[in-house]
């Protein structure tokens, strides 16, 4: 356990050189979740949300503190044995930190590291717990063993110069990791946004119907949902942050700074983000003020032309710092919506766990075809030539949205009293619009609801129903309808490959 502690801290120092992201813990538990199946990526967000890289973590950290005591036990009987193994859980992490998509050879060099220093902490405290010789008794003595004690004192001594230097390293490690963000967070907090060139429109009047238990119109960014794959957030420096744009049909090569997206012309808007992962009635959507530039002007610049023009690309791949990819139909990008790049969030820089510097923001789509965080690449290509990253893993190439609703009030198994009771939530269907809100108690008929005032048909819509509620066990369900006229279907099915279908219904008992 020791040596393990041993191996972490000291990597974590040498990662402090190298960057955050090459820490063995990380790097191991990036390639987990790049080889985990899509099944089990979504049993994770479903059960664990947003903590589900905590957990990750935490199991990492107990496995190898299970391997540790096993390879102390080896060591015992074979020093050079437990010391060779520990140089082998170097390699793993070596490996996996390098061999990552954004990986770097520097980035092998914590886990090497920290495996050298175990195993010399291992080799010389196993040394030290070898029982001594002792000498034959001499003569009219009584003793005749010949195997005596080990060496307490040295190895309490060994042991705890061992664990303090560790702690120490680990310490260092910490220290200049933060020192080290500390450029990126000050970058941030001296941006100023600019005003929008292209204002968002006033929130209409009873857009929000401030009914105790339903989620806000807009929603705040520390309450703002995060479903990625990072288990270290980038904190990108802005001064040195670039955009480039090239690929197939751009005649132009675009190379973008950051203080050159803020003197373009800039547009505010309310747009509403949903993940896939999001089962029904599930929590991952959210609508939040953007601030960005929009992308189709960008990609015009370039030379871009959409497939349903004659474009030679189908596909954006957009590329983030830690290496995720995310694939967008050019069409749905350049068909007039507003797909931004993103700089701010209700009313500020975006925060670094959403983003920051600069992220996609697409309306219509699902998050992990369309909204790329801490972009830096863009690259026009074809769906047949490339797969982004949750393609490779079963997801579908391209994802609407599908139009759904949720039950935020009454809360399940509540117990609300009988009489007028509002049923209350929140209905999307982003780019389409939400024309009509239906609830339904125990399988009757259903009933029309209040809608509150739209917003745009980017944004999810409020609703409420009174229900005159009776005494008992009554089941509630909510069903939407677009403004394409398509109701939402009442058919469950899971969130693999393209979204969760079917109605969230809602239990309680009525006192």
């Amino acid at each position: 356990m020791i040596a393990g502690f041993t191996a972490l801290c000291v990597a974590g120092l040498v990662a402090a050189a190298v960057r955050p992201e090459a820490g063995p813990v990380t790097a191991v538990g990036g390639a987990v979740i790049d080889r985990t199946p899509a099944a089990v990526k979504d049993f994770a967000v479903r059960n664990f949300g947003t903590d589900d890289k905590l957990v990750l973590r935490l199991g990492i950290l107990v496995l190898l503190a299970a391997f540790a005591m096993a390879v102390g036990c080896l060591a015992l009987r074979h020093r050079w044995g437990g010391a060779a193994a520990v140089l082998v859980f170097g390699v793993v992490g070596a490996v996996a930190a390098a061999g990552r998509p954004e990986g770097r050879p520097a980035d092998a060099l914590p886990s090497v590291v920290g495996a050298l220093s175990a195993a010399a902490v291992l080799y010389l405290l196993a040394g030290r717990l070898a029982p001594a010789t002792v000498p034959p008794p001499a003569a009219g003595e009584t003793h005749g063993g010949v195997r005596g004690a080990f060496d307490r004192r040295g190895f309490v001594i060994a042991a705890t110069a061992a664990a303090a230097a560790s702690t120490g390293a680990g310490l260092l490690g910490r220290r200049l990791q933060a020192s080290g963000l500390a450029g990126a967070t000050a970058s941030r907090d001296g941006i100023a946004l600019p005003a929008p060139a292209s204002p968002a429109p006033a929130t209409p009047v009873g857009a929000d119907l401030g009914i105790r238990g339903l989620s806000s119109f807009t929603t705040p960014n520390k309450d703002f949902y995060r479903v990625d794959t990072a288990l270290v957030v980038p904190r990108v420096d802005v001064g040195r942050w670039r955009l480039r744009i090239h690929g197939k049909g751009v005649t132009r090569p675009v190379s973008l700074g950051f203080q050159d997206l803020l003197r373009r012309e800039l547009v505010e808007r309310d747009i509403t983000l949903t993940c896939v992962s999001n089962q029904v009635g599930g929590p991952y959507a959210g609508t939040a003020r953007w601030i960005g530039v929009r992308l189709a002007d960008l990609l015009r610049e370039a030379g871009v032309k959409p497939p349903s023009k004659g474009g030679v690309a189908d596909q954006i791949v957009a590329r983030s710092v830690d290496g995720m990819t995310i694939g967008t139909p050019v069409d749905e990008v350049m068909d007039g919506r507003d797909a931004l790049l993103a700089v701010g969030m209700n009313g500020e820089p975006l925060p670094f766990d959403h983003g920051f510097p600069v992220r996609m923001v697409v309306p219509g789509l699902y998050g992990y075809v369309s909204a790329c965080k801490w972009i830096q690449d863009i690259e026009l290509t074809t769906f047949d030539a490339y797969d982004a990253y949750w393609v490779e893993r079963d997801w579908s190439r391209e994802a609407p949205v599908k139009t759904q609703s949720r039950i935020d009030t009454p809360r399940p198994f509540a117990a609300p009293r009988a009489g007028t009771v509002p049923v209350a939530g929140v209905a999307w269907a982003q780019h389409r619009g939400i024309a009509r809100v239906e609830v339904r108690v125990d399988g009757g008929e259903w009933h029309a609801a209040r809608l509150a005032a739209e917003a745009g048909r980017d944004t999810w819509r409020q609703w409420v129903w009174e229900w005159p509620a009776t005494t008992g066990h009554h089941t509630l369900e909510v069903r939407a309808t677009d403004r394409t006229g398509a109701t939402q279907t009442g058919k469950r099915v899971g969130t693999v490959p393209d979204g969760a279908t079917g109605w969230h219904s809602v239990v309680v008992d009525v006192t």
